[in-house]
């Protein structure tokens, strides 16, 4: 019993971490959460072209002149 208390209090959030991950992909929430990630990726990128459109518009014509 003893070992089992050691290894748990050595490993306790990588156990809990596991059984986290299980339970996101059991339930498909994954999904969810790549979808949130996209949704807050394309939110940020937005707004920064928004605010730096001259920025972004030199660093798009240097991209297609190397083409």
């Amino acid at each position: 019993m003893e070992n089992l208390q050691e290894i748990w209090n050595n490993y306790k959030g990588a156990i809990i971490g596991i059984l986290i991950a299980v339970v996101i992909w059991f339930t498909k929430l994954y999904n969810l959460i790549l979808v949130l990630i996209l949704i807050a990726l394309c939110a940020f990128l937005g707004n920064y072209i928004q605010k730096n459109k001259e920025d972004v518009k030199t660093k798009i014509k240097d991209i297609i002149d190397r083409f």
